[in-house]
């Protein structure tokens, strides 16, 4: 095999340069939460988080979304167009070509994870997503509408900005916002409709795109993923029960053992962060299952 040249090493996905045009991915089997990469590898996870990308990619193309996907290389390994990473914002213009969108779109359409936070501390009105106001909303509803947000891609830490923020450190239009959340919608309708046939329910997710040459949107890095996504089994979501058929299985471990709440108080104190500690041995082979089985509920293929 030809030796490729490192382009860039990610918290899960290293990156290597093909040629001027191409990338090619190569999903490792690391795993981080919360911005930290775990000192823990879990077999046969870069595969599946690979092949549940490829199926959404090719799927785009079916539907006439444009993508950067280009080649599936089994079993971890995918070729995607290049574009440019312009991480100083004040060098993105809206003539800028063929660049990434620094932001990541986050599309919710259950309520969890953060936005039950943000509902329970009372950062977020029921009227705010969709519910009459002094609804008391519980855990696991469905939304009335989808909810999206947009966070930063390219900064220290992710954090969440306006709409007109959002527009301003991407140099996009009004046209060009409002094309990048119809495409994402766009896309939950098609996995909505694709996992539904395996009683699978899409909680939420994050997308990232780009603009080619000629400035047209399209669909960059992964999404749809054990990793990206959130997921449910429908029919123990309607007796209440919400277990995390997703990467969220693994933050919960964190939260549970007190590691989050540390974390989080020293990024709020600016004092240095602990290190996240490996995954328990016993917990390895559960998560390695997990990642199996929401890889054939996603996509219906077999492992």
């Amino acid at each position: 095999m030809v030796s490729l040249k490192l382009f860039r090493q990610g918290k899960v996905k290293d990156v290597y340069d093909v040629d001027g045009d191409l990338l090619e991915f190569v999903f490792t089997d690391k795993i981080s939460v919360f911005d930290k990469i775990i000192p823990t590898e879990i077999p046969n996870k870069g595969e599946t988080l690979c092949r549940s990308s490829a199926f959404w990619l090719q799927m785009l193309r079916s539907l006439g979304i444009k993508t950067h996907f280009k080649e599936f290389i089994p079993p971890n390994r995918m070729r995607v167009k290049k574009v440019d990473v312009i991480s100083d914002y004040s060098k993105i213009t809206p003539e800028t070509t063929n660049y990434l969108i620094p932001l990541e779109v986050i599309s919710r359409h259950y309520v969890a994870g953060s936005l039950y936070d943000r509902i329970r501390n009372g950062k977020i009105s029921p009227e705010e997503i969709g519910f009459p106001k002094g609804k008391n909303i519980s855990y696991g509803e469905e939304l009335p509408e989808p909810m999206i947000e947009m966070t930063t891609k390219l900064e220290k830490y992710d954090r969440p900005i306006t709409k007109e923020e959002a527009m301003k450190i991407s140099a996009i239009s009004e046209e060009e916002y409002q094309q990048i959340i119809g495409t994402v919608l766009r896309i939950d309708e098609a996995i909505e409709t694709e996992v539904d046939k395996r009683d699978l329910i899409h909680v939420d997710g994050k997308k990232e795109f780009a603009f080619d040459e000629k400035r047209n949107l399209i669909v960059v890095d992964t999404f749809g993923t054990a990793d990206e996504d959130r997921w449910w089994d429908w029919m123990k979501w309607k007796d209440g029960d919400f277990a995390e058929l997703s990467k969220e299985y693994v933050r919960q471990h964190y939260r549970n053992s007190g590691y989050y709440d540390k974390l989080q108080k020293a990024r709020d104190t600016g004092a240095p962060e602990p290190e996240i500690p490996p995954i328990p041995e016993q917990s390895v082979e559960k998560i390695r299952q997990v990642y199996i089985d929401i890889f054939e509920r996603i996509t219906g293929e077999s492992y």
